[in-house]
Order: structure tokens, then sequence, then C-alpha cells
């Protein structure tokens, strides 16, 4: 036989980027939207780093009855609060974001798929 270069697939890590130094995750002058798999067809839409002058609580209830989702904030230890929302939301949030005038649209990245 011969020898063939063969790529396994691996999992795939939405917060990867995040951990990295030059992608300008740890600045908090960005806005990531990302979504995660869970199984099957479902799937989370989760927003982090929005300004702590915010207050995520209201943020998230708008969010989800406008979206008619279910949702929940997240305190992470490296992250900080994190609002993690069912469904892929991506496109929904940013452009709520935006008409909210919360974030400025250059000041969102969205991850994904």
């Amino acid at each position: 036989m011969s020898d063939l270069d063969i790529q396994t697939p691996t999992a795939y890590d939405p917060f990867a980027d995040a951990n990295a130094e030059n992608s300008g995750a740890g600045t908090k002058e960005y806005v990531h939207i990302r979504i995660q798999q869970r199984n099957g067809r479902k799937s989370l839409t989760t927003v982090q780093g929005l300004k702590k002058e915010f207050s995520y609580n209201k943020i998230l209830k708008d969010l989800k009855k406008e979206f008619c989702c279910n949702g929940t904030v997240v305190q992470d230890p490296e992250l900080g609060q994190v609002i993690q929302l069912q469904g892929d939301q991506r496109k929904n949030v940013s452009t709520f974001l935006v008409q909210a005038g919360i974030v400025k649209k250059d000041h969102i990245k969205i991850h994904g798929f």
C-alpha cells in the first residue's frame, strides 16, 4: 500500500480564536457573536464582549422577546458575562444590537461555520 495523507476531522472549538493573542478577541472593543453546535440540529448562539455598563439581563429579555427563543446569562471566569440564546440567532442579534444603538456595525464580529 502507498502512504496517503489522510486528515482526520477534529472537533471544532468556537472559542479557539478568543484564546489567540493577535485575534483582537481579548480586547473589549469587539462584540463576538458565535454559534456552538449542540446535538443534532440544535445549536447555541453566544454573545460576548458587551460593555459592562449595559444590563445583560435587560438585553437578554429583549432578545428573547424579539426572537421567540430562550436564553440565559452565563458567568465565565475567563470571558466574563456571556449571553447564550437557543438556535442560530447570529444575524438577528447583530442587527438588533446595531438598531438598538448598543454597538456599531464595525465593532461586531460574527463567527461560525
